[in-house]
């Protein structure tokens, strides 16, 4: 199944995830070494009547982050219809939609402005300290702060939710673990649709 981007954002909500596959050399690199379908994850933060947001974190600094009002690199909350339109055309990824199919409340949502304030603007890992951050979380044991990477921003926004239990630290999961196939575990009988691709 496939629909539009403009469709997309109509049907989106908080918590729902937006994955991304490239062809790069550097995007090739991310899914062989995590054994990975797709390469990038972000989560959609849509609160009231705001346009919706991708909370996310990546290397480029060219869209402007509306939580902290300037461009830089590292975790930061984008326009979605801009984030994902520039990681089709300028990036070259193929994206996917993935449904959070559990009602998200005032309080879920005030939880995620807590993950987002926090971490907004942690810049991104080298590559080389972001394989040993993830191979520190296999390893069951959470990574220092001054960093991070796209699926510990959307695992920590999923634990601040309850969406995810704590045993796991944030840095063990990378985007495949957002993938239909990994069969990641949510909490409280919350479940996640299948992925929509998007056009």
């Amino acid at each position: 199944m496939s629909i539009p981007l403009d469709d997309a954002l109509d049907l989106t909500g908080t918590g729902d995830l937006w994955l991304f596959r490239g062809a790069s050399a550097a995007d090739q690199a991310i899914r062989a070494v995590t054994n990975s379908p797709v390469n990038h994850v972000g989560m959609t933060v849509a609160l009231d009547d705001l346009p919706p947001l991708l909370w996310h974190a990546e290397l480029g600094q060219s869209l402007l982050d509306v939580w902290a009002g300037k461009h830089h690199r590292g975790a930061q909350l984008h326009d979605l219809h801009d984030a994902v339109l520039q990681w089709r055309t300028r990036y070259r990824q193929r994206a996917w939609l993935r449904q959070l199919q559990t009602p998200v409340t005032r309080a879920m949502e005030d939880e995620v402005l807590r993950v987002v304030a926090r971490m907004d603007g942690t810049p991104f890992p080298a590559t080389a300290a972001l394989v040993t951050r993830w191979l520190r979380g296999r390893a069951r044991r959470s990574a220092p702060v001054e960093t991070t990477y796209c699926a510990e921003v959307v695992a920590s926004a999923y634990q601040a939710m309850g969406l995810l239990g704590t045993d796991r630290p944030a840095n063990w999961y990378d985007p495949g673990s957002f993938w239909s196939g990994d069969r990641l575990r949510l909490l409280g009988g919350a479940m996640l649709g299948d992925e929509i691709a998007i056009d």
